[in-house]
């Protein structure tokens, strides 16, 4: 089964297992929900995750954060997608809560927040808000 959005759809995912309580998700893996998921990781909002090569595809296994018995995600909010692309240049990349959450980008560089955007002075493809 094919999906449009594959990136909103890890963002679901993930959104539903953290309200659900659970310990790990399973994402139809691609290099870029890869690099999502490391993104995630280093930010503190997941715990690990890891590729399973099972199937034709493989498997992005992703072990969600839990302190307290509350998930660290409070939500996932995608921001371009494939009707409406959404871009930023380097002197006006996006402020998720007051600093509180971070925004993923795809840029020339490669996959990055936005702080490490602001840092190289780089701008791109806003994929989603995280917090």
């Amino acid at each position: 089964m094919g999906f449009t959005d594959p990136v909103a759809n890890m963002l679901t995912l993930i959104r539903n297992a953290a309200k659900a309580r659970q310990e790990k998700t399973d994402v139809p893996y691609s290099k870029l929900l890869e690099g999502i998921a490391g993104i995630l990781k280093e930010e503190g909002f997941i715990d690990n995750f890891r590729v399973i090569k099972d199937t034709k595809q493989g498997v992005l296994r992703i072990y969600l954060r839990y302190i307290h018995k509350k998930s660290v995600i409070i939500n996932l909010k995608r921001v371009s997608r494939p009707g409406l692309r959404v871009y930023a240049d380097a002197k006006h990349l996006p402020r998720v809560l007051r600093g509180k959450g971070t925004a993923i980008m795809t840029t020339s560089k490669g996959l990055m927040t936005e702080a490490k955007a602001r840092e190289t002075g780089v701008g791109g493809e806003v994929l989603c808000y995280v917090w």
